[in-house]
């Protein structure tokens, strides 16, 4: 362009900071035969290189102007704008790959820290490198899946599964899920995870051995979705009535549950649900509850039929499964469908948004600790493919593949892994519905009433609406089904089949992208590609050629492949990745050969099913090869056809099912513990208070406690033989334990001496007293001082002084103390142990109870809520970590190491690991020590308390609030019963506190500034975990007298008269 060198200049500097290009490509792109070349330069790098839409319609603009001042001018900012994208997604670049490397180091020195732990020899199995140690978590590290071949096979798995009668439960939160004409693509939560899990709930439904499954979901009963989503309950029928079990009962089946949670009226994106998620747990919690004594009237024999895993899906649901595991005790399945950090990383590789702005838009960073403590807590994290291990699993802290194998290694030996634990990782991929298809036999020379010119009247509509775009419609079509998103790759398919003039001489194209009503109402994204597919049809004069039609409905998606089988045509899926690739089974069950990425699930499917070619998704040449040798070679479009159709059962839902059992088979039992003795009641709930037997037999509160000796040594569920053996000890106590109490004497176990004789019917009917309550108030205000916790006490005593004695209305009190520092406040107080029902202490860690048979003697344990929370402690060995990580916090002053972090013997428990924080200040924030820890595969629950004084390390899955939970789970006292009293700013778990079914009230004025800092060094803000807005919470003002907080709770529903 002449006048116009200053272009160059700007281009040179563009290509120095951007993404880079060879010498020569760089010559050729700015000049052509001695001229700039300002066109060739934006489509070839900044349309694809950038993917900014609003460039190209500023260089339409630019085109079309007739002022070359203008055009110039135009042109000119142009460059500017490309520059400074450039520039920017350099300086990511350089930023990502200095993340990379640091994350990289943290690794290798927990791994290093983790293996020297172990400090046994390793065996040449637990010995590997990198590469190879990923494929262990399959399976099968080579060859194909290991899945049932036959239908005699099958007959025979079957048979063994009766007798068995599973409870199984499911979740997935978010989107809208029913199991009839579903809306798939109403919008981006309606979509595959909703048709796969509906789909998994009904063909376990349908399995041997499984006698219900409960699908949970949101109830939504907003003006603007349909009246079917906000239905409680909708049971799921078998696709095939050969499905139907003869074995079924009253609530057998599978159903879709939907759970009451977040605003009633509106249906509100996923991103919105997460201050949600803990009145989804209380909700499901009652259900499961419900349910479980509801079989157990059926199925049971009267004892609770439990269910045997808890399976989340997604990120939201994975939270949720995790705290319904920890409240129930029961294993965790967990299926992440898309993951937060592989989002992440894809969304700062692309430039447009900042970290901040990321997080604001999608609350990733509350996404990803989500899917973090679905890996501490699950048994199995379920995968489709084995590239979601190896790119996108080992992308978080709480997984790692080489460790995984080494943990894995001593586990089969049978070897203390000390306290170390990583989810297996299981490679099942989705199944489907094959009843329904039968695959297209006839071609085009054999049609008796109609053929591909002019279709037969039967034939299905969508049949002439792709026929009509053709030319010559007996040629072989190739299909293409995608959205028009540039991940998809449609554009270089275009290109491949363009260029390609055999292929166009023997095929047609088909391209199904989505449905769309005009362009300019698609997305700007989807915009581009679509117009990127008009503008390559045109320049290679494709019409007649290819076909791309504007609607399609669900339901004709199988006529589409059907007509691609009639035509004796390819499927292809060209992706960059692929995460599973459900339409490449979808076009086999249909007798159609597929050219497929190399790159993700298409492999492993590949490599069952044997029925096509992989390619490169980057090589045109490679495409339009691949394509032309199956639509060409008869022969070999035949063998991949009949290989396809003969292996696609192993696909089918009922494979897959069996598969799912069978690694849910594999999961040790877990259930509540005092279920477990014969003689114990059976019911966590007493229908009457005098119901004395079933208290006494319920209690695990036979061990009285003594305040000369509260910590006993470091226990630990570290997989040794020594553990088993303290395990065994201490079940053989707590058995003696509770046949002395049901005979009225009391031993203390832990000083063995002064028995005392007691009123069993008395006792009995009085223990625990919290069963009688009508309502209980959870004083869980986290002070600066015992002088304002005090104070609070007072204040809220005094708003249900009434109640208080009438005994109507019961106490917890909720703290990070010791119970040794709970007696000495209630001292010092005035208070008596009787004033409260029951003591969560060490942060969520211990339970007791006021004793009600001895004076010196005042606080009864709950054993079996510390057999509720063991779940994956690290004990001894997670000890010995701390201890080390303390030893490496200093403060350097003077040339003087000053230890910020220091154990404390005195206040650590069996489940609670204490330190001091001599300089709050100067503390890591949580989320580095639990980084730090997961790293080496130790589960924990990390929590600053005390005003920063006092850091306690406890089980992953307890918490003050899971304690309630708890109570609930033991005692039957209902959540929605409960009201939590907290300060204007609590210790690190205070989230937690104040979201549920339970009422609670914020005492402004009350809180520490210390905690205050420790809690802007979390990952996420607040507000994606609390919804202050909602009607369960309520403010009372500094200062408020007894009098005004009990008008609030009289505006929450509680104490009206």
């Amino acid at each position: 362009m002449a006048g116009n060198d200053w272009i160059n200049s700007y281009l040179e500097a563009i290509l120095d900071v951007g993404p880079g290009l060879d010498d020569a490509k760089s010559s050729l792109l700015l000049r052509e035969r001695g001229r700039f070349s300002p066109t060739r330069y934006f489509v070839a790098e900044v349309i694809s290189g950038f993917d900014e839409t609003d460039l190209y319609r500023s260089w339409v603009r630019a085109s079309a102007t007739r002022s070359p001042q203008e055009r110039n001018t135009r042109l000119e900012n142009m460059c500017w704008r490309i520059w400074n994208l450039a520039r920017q997604k350099k300086q990511l670049e350089n930023e990502e790959a200095q993340r990379l490397n640091k994350r990289h180091l943290e690794r290798e020195r927990g791994r290093r820290e983790a293996t020297a732990d172990m400090s046994e020899d390793l065996s040449e199995g637990e010995k590997g490198d990198p590469v190879s140690d990923v494929s262990a978590h399959g399976d099968s590290t080579r060859g194909r899946i290991p899945r049932i071949s036959s239908v005699d096979a099958m007959e025979i798995w079957a048979n063994s599964q009766k007798g068995k009668k599973l409870y199984i439960v499911l979740i997935s939160i978010h989107g809208l899920i029913r199991g009839e004409n579903m809306e798939l693509g109403r919008d981006s939560d309606t979509g595959g995870q909703v048709k796969y899990v509906v789909e998994l709930a009904r063909a376990l439904g349908s399995m041997p051995g499984v006698y219900r499954v409960d699908l949970l979901t949101r109830q939504v009963s907003a003006p603007d979705v349909d009246w079917s989503y906000g239905e409680p309950i909708e049971m799921l029928t078998p696709r095939n009535q050969d499905d139907l079990t003869d074995d079924g009962g009253e609530s057998s089946g599978a159903y879709i549950i939907r759970i009451p949670f977040g605003p009633r009226d509106k249906y509100i994106p996923k991103e919105h649900l997460w201050p949600y998620i803990s009145e989804f747990v209380d909700g499901a919690l009652s259900h499961i509850i419900q349910m479980s004594k509801a079989l157990g009237e059926q199925i049971g024999g009267g004892r609770a039929v439990w269910p045997v895993a808890i399976h989340g899906h997604y990120a939201d649901a994975g939270d949720s499964a995790a705290l319904l595991s920890g409240a129930l005790n029961v294993p965790m399945l967990f299926t992440g469908h898309s993951l937060g950090r592989d989002k992440l990383e894809q969304l700062l590789k692309q430039g447009r948004l900042s970290r901040d702005e990321i997080n604001t838009t999608y609350k990733i960073m509350r996404r990803i600790e989500a899917e973090e403590l679905a890996l501490d807590s699950s048994e199995i994290v379920i995968t489709s493919t084995r590239q979601e291990i190896e790119q996108q699993w080992r992308l978080y802290n709480g997984f790692d593949p080489v460790l995984e194998r080494k943990i894995r290694a001593r586990i089969r030996r049978n070897v203390s892994c000390y306290g170390r634990f990583m989810p297996r990782m299981a490679i099942i991929p989705p199944g489907m519905e094959f009843h329904h298809i039968i695959p297209q036999d006839g071609d085009i020379e054999s049609e008796p009433d109609g053929n591909l010119d002019h279709p037969a009247p039967q034939d299905p509509p969508i049949w002439s609406e792709i026929m009509r775009f053709f030319t010559n419609p007996r040629k072989p079509m190739i299909l293409a089904l995608a959205r028009p998103d540039p991940k998809k790759n449609i554009t270089t398919l275009v290109k491949a089949f363009g260029e390609c003039r055999p292929l166009r001489e023997l095929a047609n194209l088909t391209l199904i992208m989505g449905n769309r009503d005009g362009i300019d109402e698609m997305s700007s994204t989807n915009a581009s590609v679509l117009l990127s597919v008009l503008k390559l049809i045109d320049k290679y004069d494709l019409y007649g050629q290819v076909a791309y039609p504007k609607h399609h409905k669900q339901s004709d998606v199988p006529d589409i492949y059907r007509l691609a089988a009639k035509t004796k045509g390819v499927f292809i899926n060209p992706a960059f990745i692929e995460p599973f690739g459900l339409t490449l089974i979808e076009a086999a069950a249909h007798g159609l050969p597929i050219v497929a990425t190399k790159n993700g699930g298409p492999v492993d499917i590949h490599r069952v099913l044997d029925n096509g070619l992989l390619v490169d998704p980057h090589d045109q040449q490679s495409i339009s090869d691949a394509l032309l040798k199956l639509v060409s070679n008869k022969q070999l479009w035949a063998k991949c056809r009949q290989n396809g159709l003969k292996n696609i059962h192993l696909f089918s839902w009922p494979e897959h099912c069996k598969t799912y059992l069978s690694k849910i088979a594999t999961c040790k039992p877990r259930y509540p513990q005092w279920l477990r003795n014969d003689d114990g009641g059976e019911s966590s709930e007493s229908e009457s208070p005098s119901d004395s037997l079933r208290d006494i037999h319920d209690l695990s509160l036979n061990l009285k406690f003594s305040l000369d000796g509260e910590k006993s040594g470091a226990s630990g569920n570290d997989n040794s033989m020594e553990s088993e053996e303290n395990t065994t000890d201490r079940k053989t106590k707590l058995e003696n334990a509770v046949l002395s109490w049901s005979k009225g004497i009391s031993k203390d176990t832990r000083r063995g001496g002064a028995t005392e004789k007691s009123d069993q019917n008395t006792n009995a009917g009085k223990f625990p007293p919290l069963r009688r309550r009508k309502h209980l108030f959870v004083i869980a205000v986290d002070c600066d001082t015992t002088e304002g916790l005090l104070e609070a006490i007072k204040v809220i005593f005094e708003s249900a002084e009434k109640e208080r004695a009438e005994g109507s209305v019961g106490f917890i009190l909720s703290t990070s103390f010791t119970i040794s520092e709970i007696q000495s406040f209630l001292v010092s107080s005035g208070l008596s142990p009787n004033d409260f029902d029951a003591y969560i202490c060490n942060s969520g860690s211990d339970l007791y109870y006021p004793s009600l048979t001895s004076e010196d003697r005042a606080f009864v344990v709950d054993l079996y809520y510390h057999s509720h929370i063991e779940y994956r402690w690290g004990g001894e060995g997670l000890r010995k970590t701390l201890v080390r990580w303390a030893a490496s916090i200093t403060d350097k002053k003077d040339e003087v190491e000053e230890q910020i972090v220091t154990p404390s013997e005195q206040l650590s428990t069996d489940y609670c690991y204490a330190f001091k924080l001599q300089k709050p200040g100067k503390a890591p924030p949580v989320k580095e020590l639990r980084k730090l820890l997961r790293i080496q595969a130790l589960r924990c629950h990390v929590i600053y308390c005390q005003n920063g004084t006092r850091m306690n390390v406890i089980p992953v899955l307890a918490s003050r609030s899971q304690a309630l939970r708890y109570l609930y789970v033991r005692w039957g006292f209902e959540l929605s019963k409960m009201l939590v009293f907290v300060g204007e700013c609590g210790e690190t778990d205070y989230e937690g506190l104040l979201g549920g079914q339970h009422r609670s009230v914020i005492l402004k004025g009350v809180g520490s500034s210390a905690i205050s800092q420790l809690h802007n060094n979390r990952s996420y803000p607040l507000s994606d975990v609390i919804a202050l807005d909602s009607p369960n919470i309520a403010e009372a003002s500094d200062g408020s007298s007894g009098a005004d907080i009990r008008s609030l709770i009289e505006k929450l529903g509680f104490l009206k008269d």
